[in-house]
């Protein structure tokens, strides 16, 4: 055979090779590897963080005048009503103040009468010609306003006198228990300052309580109004209280990255006292479905944390973002869909291209 003739043969026997090994179809291994197909879904998880209790309302008591305490009605533990009294002051120059603008305010009366009667005889007597001249009536008139004007003005410091005669006494702005008292019958107070100065008195209210909770940023998409939470403190161990969400704050705050909640305790029974710490249960229910998978089905090195989806016979790593998760399950999120195929137990030693022969009972 001459020597080109071989090497046509060897040039088609080749080409007849490459074309058989493109037609072969993919064989899988025989080793099956469990996979499943991806479904959106609800992940329920609990959330467990600390919280405070709060009086709903409290108030620290200063003295709005100078004086010094004549008497006191309440004690620590007292329990008060709105507008009761709970103590007295003794301001002797404001005692004088009063009388002074009191005895004022009869002077100034007793003028404004004088003069308005001066007027009202002058005119009565002007309506017969010539008896009383333009000038004298005009006289008149101008000294019944200027004392009318005198009149108001000891009036008003009259007033003014009595209204701060009143802060004297001391008187609950609502319902509540005297829970600090700092001064005793004797002492000295004035509206000096309230940073260099402890209060009088501090009123809480006790029957109903806020329980203050900061809920950390990445929950906070999964709370709103009327959302329900259990909480329990250490004072009583084995029950637990439930609430109501009442108020959320709307923003996060800058020192905690946080934003504040807060649920309204009914306390009548007065278990719970303010000041104590709670450990509240929060539950996190997506509004939205997401892709839950098995936590076995999420895999990460150093580099990337990635699902294995199965297409066509063949391993594909697929980049994901964890969310939330229990003990056997997660959230994920990245380029994924409904029906997907992904590998139950992924692991980096399956490479991404490799073939694998899925098993699709799990």
């Amino acid at each position: 055979m001459k020597p080109y003739n071989v090497i046509i043969c060897a040039l088609a026997a080749s080409m007849l090779a490459a074309c058989q090994s493109k037609q072969a179809p993919v064989t899988p291994p025989a080793n099956k590897v469990p996979v499943f197909s991806l479904q959106k879904g609800t992940l329920h998880t609990t959330m467990s963080i600390p919280g405070v209790l709060q009086p709903y309302q409290t108030v620290d008591l200063y003295a709005k005048v100078n004086g010094f305490i004549k008497t006191m009605t309440v004690d620590v533990g007292s329990e008060v009503h709105q507008g009761q009294l709970l103590m007295v002051l003794d301001a002797p120059e404001m005692t004088a103040a009063l009388k002074q603008t009191q005895e004022d305010l009869h002077t100034k009366e007793a003028i404004y009468r004088g003069s308005k009667a001066n007027y009202d005889r002058l005119l009565k007597t002007s309506r017969a010609p010539g008896t009383i001249s333009p000038n004298d009536l005009d006289m008149a008139h101008a000294k019944m306003s200027a004392d009318s004007s005198s009149l108001l003005a000891a009036k008003s410091a009259y007033q003014l006198s009595g209204d701060l005669r009143g802060y004297l006494e001391v008187r609950a702005p609502f319902d509540g228990v005297i829970s600090s008292r700092n001064v005793y019958p004797g002492a000295y107070v004035s509206p000096s300052d309230k940073s260099s100065n402890k209060p009088m008195l501090t009123l809480q209210q006790q029957t109903k309580l806020r329980l203050v909770v900061d809920v950390p940023e990445a929950a906070t998409s999964y709370f709103s109004d009327k959302d329900t939470v259990h909480f329990t403190v250490k004072t009583l161990p084995g029950k637990q209280f439930a609430a109501v969400v009442n108020r959320m704050a709307g923003s996060m705050s800058d020192e905690l990255r946080s934003e504040q909640m807060q649920m309204d305790i009914i306390n009548k029974d007065k278990l719970l006292l303010p000041g104590m710490f709670a450990q509240v249960s929060l539950q996190l229910s997506n509004a939205q479905k997401t892709f839950i998978v098995p936590q076995s089905a999420v895999a990460e090195n150093s580099q990337r944390v990635f699902v294995i989806k199965v297409v066509n016979h063949k391993a594909q790593w697929v980049n994901v973002q964890k969310g939330r998760e229990t003990t056997d399950s997660l959230e994920v999120y990245g380029n994924l869909k409904i029906g997907d195929i992904l590998i139950h137990d992924a692991t980096d030693e399956i490479r991404g291209g490799q073939v694998v022969n899925a098993d699709n009972n799990r």
